[in-house]
């Protein structure tokens, strides 16, 4: 175990950008499939695998990418360490980055699913709000804790993998109304 965690930090440390989009896009993927096995429960021949690949694609191009993108400017701009930096880093996070990326994200979902821009745009109208006050009650402690006490390097893996149950819960809602159409 400890020479697949050095071989992690290696490949961190070495392509930081490639690893991040990489974990973020294959912890989208299982966001997805938590979604369609256990809140849509779906059957294993049911299974939307494309659905799974384009979640993957997600965090792959968008996710990870930006996450990583924006610690680091939070890093370079407030800082990284103590109590106070992380509360600026949070307030940041939470008012400036989560808006827009919750935004993205329910778009590139939307263009994914091949749906037009008045579909997405009725899309966001509809879910926009009600994911983002979600994102409210759940994300700002965990960036707390993130932002006071993980290393830099790690930020992205630690978000992306509390994100597991959030793209969960993100996957279901943006797909709820083609789940009857699983090739969607």
């Amino acid at each position: 175990m400890s020479r697949l965690l050095n071989l992690y930090r290696n490949l961190l440390s070495k392509y930081p950008l490639r690893m991040q989009a990489i974990q973020a896009g294959a912890l989208m993927a299982v966001g997805d499939q938590i979604a369609q096995n256990f809140v849509e429960k779906r059957k294993f021949e049911d299974i939307d695998y494309i659905r799974t690949a384009k979640f993957y694609a997600i965090g792959f191009c968008i996710g990870g990418p930006a996450t990583y993108t924006w610690y680091g400017l939070l890093d370079k701009h407030i800082g990284s360490k103590g109590g106070l930096v992380a509360m600026k880093k949070v307030a940041c996070d939470q008012l400036l980055f989560a808006p827009c990326f919750i935004g993205v994200l329910l778009s590139a979902v939307g263009f994914m699913q091949g749906n037009n821009v008045n579909s997405i745009r009725e899309k966001l109208q509809r879910e926009y709000l009600e994911i983002l006050r979600n994102n409210y009650k759940v994300w700002p402690m965990v960036q707390m804790m993130n932002f006071a006490f993980v290393p830099l390097q790690y930020q992205v893996l630690v978000v992306q993998s509390v994100a597991v149950l959030w793209n969960s819960y993100v996957s279901y809602r943006t797909n709820r109304d083609v789940a009857d159409n699983p090739h969607s």
